[in-house]
């Protein structure tokens, strides 16, 4: 099937390149990152734990221990989103007070498909202890463009925290992304504590989570 992106709106594939040409290190970075080539080395790799995200008592411990990474900048807004699922609109200045987790995904990117049970796992578990998840659903095919598409998505996984429908790549851009997926993690003041591309590092996420939740303002 064709698409329909021209030029701009193309995510650069540059950085999955670099990636795969700086050694192991490169690798492992690498693994679980699903690109607009679709290379069967990046999008099929594996990066830690793929099934559901539980961690035992002694992950969690020793995980928690850890310090938290220093703040970063806050979290870009939400633009030029088509329509939102799940949710009202929402904004950055809206989730002030929340732990926020931003997921770039689509729904068929299989890389993506393999973090969803963790993503609906944390949601389940933290959004009352003040976790809100946010997917943005940003197209690689016309296809997933189309609203229906993406609600049958979203019904198969079970998603029921906010989706975001970025069409037209601009909270894409605003972030300077360039993955599927790509998690975005700020503190209840909306600064960018930790990222990580592809699939895998389910654990330090969730302590991760944990410790931001605990950490109160």
């Amino acid at each position: 099937m064709k698409d329909n992106w021209t030029n701009s709106d193309r995510p650069n594939r540059r950085k999955v390149l670099k990636y795969l040409s700086i050694g192991a290190v490169g690798a492992a970075a690498a693994a679980g990152i699903h690109s607009f080539n679709r290379q069967p080395e990046v999008a099929e790799a594996k990066a830690g734990r793929s099934g559901s995200g539980n961690l035992s008592s002694a992950e969690v411990a020793q995980l928690s221990a850890t310090n938290l990474p220093p703040a970063r900048e806050i979290l870009p807004e939400f633009q030029g989103i088509q329509q939102w699922l799940n949710s009202e609109p929402l904004t950055i200045a809206s989730l002030k007070g929340n732990v926020v987790l931003v997921q770039f995904w689509t729904f068929t990117c299989i890389n993506c498909q393999r973090t969803l049970p963790s993503m609906v796992e944390w949601h389940k578990k933290y959004a009352s202890q003040g976790l809100r998840i946010v997917g943005v659903q940003t197209p690689e095919f016309p296809f997933e463009r189309e609203i229906s598409n993406i609600q049958k998505a979203l019904e198969q996984n079970h998603i029921t925290y906010p989706v975001a429908v970025d069409n037209d790549f601009k909270t894409w851009n605003a972030y300077q992304n360039q993955y599927w997926p790509h998690l975005f993690l700020s503190d209840r003041q909306g600064r960018i504590r930790y990222d990580h591309i592809g699939e895998g590092a389910y654990a330090e996420t969730e302590a991760l989570i944990q410790q931001l939740l605990a950490a109160g303002q």
